[in-house]
């Protein structure tokens, strides 16, 4: 009998009992177990992952349907072959079981019964054992080799980068969901109010609320909203900007308006028919925030249409930015399209961003919509947008976003117009 040579101890990897690996993980591993199982003609092949002083079947591939190896199965680590592969009492390939006393002992080796048995730690790149990778026959076999040893090592090293993969996922939504947890206990988001100028008449007529986030760490307010959806939490953190946008109502002349931003999920949600209830709605405009393609517009036409019934209006954001806003405006029929900055920026010496902003300013008269400019900042960019008949916009040149407080003062001062080196242009 060959000796047995002993490894150096690593230390286990602990994962939370909760954590399962994504599906295209789940089946990139099945695909192994299989080819393995089937290339070395055993009748079981499984993945073990060490937790809390257990093995825990996480994949399995067997002939036999009723095999007591199965999914979610788990026994003492003590009482496995897998534990004494790893510190050294069993070797990784053993041809016939009975043959080594420590394998003898287990009573798994008789119950199953495991004649033929190859193991391989599954290490993460750190040095830490994830599990094992083993398959096994209920009779012993003696064709088995080195080689096909070596065949289970690089299998196990293919399965380790794909569970190492997935935790690393795992641990990054953690930490997503745990800073966004904070961020839905703190005061943030706080709402700044960007006012929204119509030009023919000089006067304020609406402010679009945006979010302002101080949490660490710093980034702009569409990451923290992108991190919140990818995590489950968008609706929620949503549902709070909103909510607290909402109490600036009451600051503000009857006669303004205040966009509140919204994405298609926190709609569908029931969220904002909820947070809406008591509300003015003839006071608010929603501006639907998806940059992608929606599959079932008339789930979303049919969420807002009561509250459109009650005098709210609804915005699409980014118009010419891209595909997706362009289907928006055709199936939610909004009532004011906005053009992205995108467009917006250079207008006065672009002929085509002009001819784009012309045309879908055409298409507003047609359908009854209204055109409101974003991120207008230059005095040239503002003349060229009147030319073409767009007589509501925003951006730095007219106004910067600003508190509750300042807003208010706005639109009590009877200078609440274009600032002087523009009115005039």
């Amino acid at each position: 009998m060959k000796s047995i040579s002993t490894p150096p101890l690593l230390s286990p990897f602990v994962l939370p009992s909760s954590v399962s690996l994504g599906n295209s993980v789940a089946g990139a591993l099945q695909d192994i177990l299989r080819t393995i199982r089937q290339h070395l003609g055993m009748d079981v092949a499984f993945l073990s992952r060490f937790a809390d002083g257990k093995r825990i079947f996480q994949y399995v591939d067997t002939l036999h349907a009723n095999h007591p190896v199965k999914v979610g199965g788990a026994d003492p680590l003590e009482e496995s072959y897998c534990q004494r592969i790893v510190d050294g009492r069993l070797p990784e390939l053993i041809r016939d079981a009975a043959m080594y006393p420590a394998a003898a002992e287990l009573p798994v080796t008789a119950a199953l019964p495991v004649g033929a048995h190859l193991s391989v730690p599954i290490k993460l790149s750190d040095g830490r054992i994830y599990g094992t990778f083993c398959c096994f026959s209920h009779a012993a076999d003696h064709s088995l080799t080195e080689r096909d040893l070596h065949v289970m090592r690089a299998f196990a090293d293919l399965a380790a980068k794909q569970i190492e993969q997935d935790i690393a996922t795992h641990k990054e939504r953690q930490e997503i969901e745990q800073r966004i947890k904070s961020i839905l206990d703190s005061d943030n988001p706080s709402i700044v109010y960007q006012p929204i100028f119509h030009l023919a008449q000089n006067r304020i007529v609406g402010f679009e609320s945006l979010s302002r986030f101080t949490a660490s760490p710093l980034r702009t307010p569409d990451v923290w909203f992108n991190e919140a959806a990818k995590v489950g939490l968008g609706v929620a953190l949503e549902t709070k900007a909103i909510q607290t946008a909402l109490q600036g109502l009451k600051y503000l002349p009857d006669s303004v308006y205040v966009t509140i931003n919204a994405s298609p999920e926190t709609i569908l949600s029931g969220a904002i028919a909820s947070t809406f209830k008591d509300m003015p709605l003839n006071r608010l405009v929603l501006e639907v925030t998806e940059h992608a393609l929606i599959d079932r517009y008339e789930d979303l036409a049919a969420a807002i249409c009561s509250l459109r019934e009650r005098g709210m209006q609804v915005a699409v954001d980014d118009a010419g930015a891209g595909y997706a806003s362009f289907r928006h405006i055709l199936n939610l029929a909004p009532d004011i399209i906005k053009l992205d900055i995108s467009l917006t920026r250079n207008i006065d010496s672009d002929r085509s961003r002009r001819a784009l902003a012309a045309a879908l300013t055409r298409f507003a008269e047609e359908t009854g919509s209204k055109i409101v400019a974003e991120g207008v900042e230059t005095a040239a960019e503002l003349h060229v947008l009147q030319e073409i008949g767009i007589n509501k916009a925003q951006g730095y040149l007219l106004g910067r976003p600003v508190s509750i407080n300042e807003a208010s003062q706005l639109c009590r001062q009877r200078s609440a117009t274009f600032p002087q080196s523009v009115s005039h242009h």
